[in-house]
This record gives structure tokens, sequence and C-alpha cells, in this order.
């Protein structure tokens, strides 16, 4: 099939599927750049039953495919609201998360991804289901029939996080997404992935941390548990700081208003767009303050903001935005996707943003 991913990649995938978790590792080519595509705010499934909708998500398709064939990525990172929940019955959300991530998939390239606040939010009946010609017809069981799965489905309570990632890591070879500690629940995707030498699979080069800051079905907020998880892991795999690190999370953090530049974008921050405020976590429970204390966190990655795409330094690290990759969602600005490139030696991070019509743009170096 014209989707698939070329043999010899899922025969590797399908070995690193085998092997111990923590072999399963991201490795620099030698003598060339590891390079990263953030897809943030794809919103698929959105006004589903309308005509509008199911166009959006062929135009998000167009968005991606053309950034992945511009940048040709060894990586690429879901940066949440891949779906719109709250537009798509229980039966139908893994579907629209599926076709969110095929023109990674079709491509070959690795993936992971993590949850924003639209991903399991609770299904909203829209209101044109009450006009006329009425309610499309639904196969529901009958009033005294005991089957539970139809009741699920006739409630539209919507899909849960950890159904989605399941499904995800059950369905994909490619995929390196988790379903993260159980003891960090509600909360799903929190996991790390290490990139490795080209020289030595053992040697990191970066250490990139994913974590799901709520929404949707509980509120908007890294735990204080997530934070104690990330000095946990960190304080294990990285004792000396000596690797550099990257954090990965949909909903900016608090900090994100601190550095908001007020108007038009100046430097040190770097962007094309400024259009509207911060919409922030609910609470700060100490995450920030241990990255900022940790000489080793270069960068925090974004999304959420639709109409924002700068980055902006914060004490010693840079909190960065991606930019709105899906025609789903709200604002008319125009789509693209936010660009990383490690080097290996010497070590530095460089980032741009990739337009739809191939512009290229913002390019700023986010660690020496």
């Amino acid at each position: 099939m014209a989707d698939d991913p070329p043999l010899s990649l899922l025969k590797t995938a399908l070995q690193q599927e085998q092997k111990p978790e923590e072999m399963k590792r991201l490795r620099v080519r030698a003598g060339a750049p590891f390079k990263i595509a953030l897809f943030a705010d794809l919103h698929f499934g959105e006004n589903a039953w309308t005509d509008w909708g199911p166009q959006q998500d062929v135009n998000s398709v167009k968005v991606m495919s053309s950034v992945l064939d511009d940048e040709s990525p060894d990586f690429v990172i879901y940066l949440g609201d891949v779906i719109t929940a709250n537009s798509i019955p229980i039966a139908n959300a893994s579907l629209y998360w599926d076709e969110a991530i095929s023109p990674t998939r079709a491509r070959g390239i690795p993936w992971a991804s993590i949850f924003g606040n639209h991903d399991d939010a609770p299904f909203e009946w829209p209101m044109a289901w009450f006009s006329s010609p009425g309610i499309p017809p639904i196969h529901c069981p009958a009033p005294n029939a005991s089957s539970c799965s139809g009741e699920r489905y006739c409630s539209f309570g919507g899909t849960r996080r950890i159904e989605l990632m399941k499904k995800e890591i059950e369905n994909n070879l490619l995929t390196l997404s988790k379903t993260g500690p159980k003891d960090l629940w509600p909360s799903i995707s929190n996991y790390v992935l290490q990139l490795s030498s080209s020289d030595d699979p053992e040697s990191p080069v970066l250490f990139m941390y994913f974590f799901d800051s709520g929404g949707g079905s509980y509120p908007e907020v890294i735990s204080n548990a997530q934070a104690e998880w990330f000095q946990h892991v960190s304080d294990e795999i990285n004792p000396d700081s000596r690797v550099p690190e990257v954090v990965f999370w949909h909903v900016p953090s608090k900090a994100y208003k601190n550095v908001a530049p007020r108007l038009r974008i100046h430097k040190p921050c770097v962007g094309s767009i400024n259009k509207e405020k911060v919409a922030a976590q609910e609470a700060e429970l100490g995450i920030m303050d241990m990255l900022a204390k940790r000489s080793s966190v270069k960068a925090v990655f974004a999304g959420h903001n639709h109409g924002l795409d700068w980055c902006c330094p914060y004490k010693k690290l840079w909190l960065c935005y991606a930019r709105h990759t899906g025609y789903g969602g709200y604002g008319n600005w125009r789509r693209g996707a936010r660009i990383l490139e490690i080097n290996d030696q010497p070590f530095y991070i460089k980032s741009w943003i990739r337009m739809e019509d191939g512009d290229e743009h913002s390019q700023i170096i986010l660690s020496p």
C-alpha cells in the first residue's frame, strides 16, 4: 500500500519493539544534524457532521505533507490537540487520531505524541443535530438490553486518553509514544526519550521530556507528582546535568506570561505572530522552578495558543511556541510547523518555522 512505510523501516521498528524499553532510542546520523518537526493543534474531527469539518482535515494533511516533504525530518512530535474530541463520537476518536498521524507514518518517519486539552474532552451534542431533518440515526441497544458497549456508544462520553494512547502504540510500529507511569494518572503522556550519538547508541546527545499538561477530562496543569517524576528521572539518567535536555507539553506554563512580548516581537524574542494573550496552565506547582535550576534544560516547547509562534528567553532557558499546524481550531493565521535541528559535535539547537507554502522564517539558535 502507498501509505505503508518501507519494509526495512518496519523491520527496524519491529526489532525495537522486541528489545527492552531502554533500548528504544533515536540516533543522530553520522555527519548530519537530527531534525524534528513539531505538529501542533491539528484538531482533526472538528465539526465532523458539516461539510467544513472534513475539508479542514484534508487541508491539515496537506500542511503536514508539505512540511515533511520540504524538511525530511528524522522525527515528528505531535504536540497536543491532535483531535477535537468534543466534536467526535466515542466510536470515531481513534480513527481521526490515526488520520492525523498518517502523513508521518506513510513516509516511514518515527514520531511521538502528547495530549492537549481537546484530545479527550467530553462530546458536545451539536445543535444542528436537533434541527430538521433531526438527529442522525444511531444504533443503540434496546431499552432493556445489557450491552455496555452499546450504552457507551450512545452516550458519546468521549474516548479517554489512555484508550487513545494504547491504540496508537498497538497499531503503529514507528511510534515512540508511551502511556507513562501509572501513578501519574489521569495524566498519561509523561515519558522521556534519548537521542543518541551516531558513534555510540549508549552515548546520549539529548534527553527529550514529554508531559501531559492536562485539560479536557481534568484541569490544565503540570501536577506536583509530574514535577517530582521529572526530578527523579532527570537525576537518575542525567545526574550531573552534562547532557542537554528539552521539554515538550501542550498548554504553556505561567512563565510564558512573564516573557510574552507586549505588542510587536522584539529581540531577544524571535517570531512572526503575537496575536493573542498567553492562555496558561491553571496553576504553577513547581515544574518551572525545577527546569530553571537545571543548567542542562535548554528549551520548553508548547502549543495551545494558535496566534503565537515566538521564542523568548526565560532565565537560562528558552520558552517557545510551535506554529498552529492544523486547519481545525480557531484563527485564520497561516499554517506551518516549528522545526528543530540538533547538532552533535559541537552541540547546538537551531530552530525555525516552516510554512505550508514553503516559506521559512524566525530562525534562532536556542543553545550554543
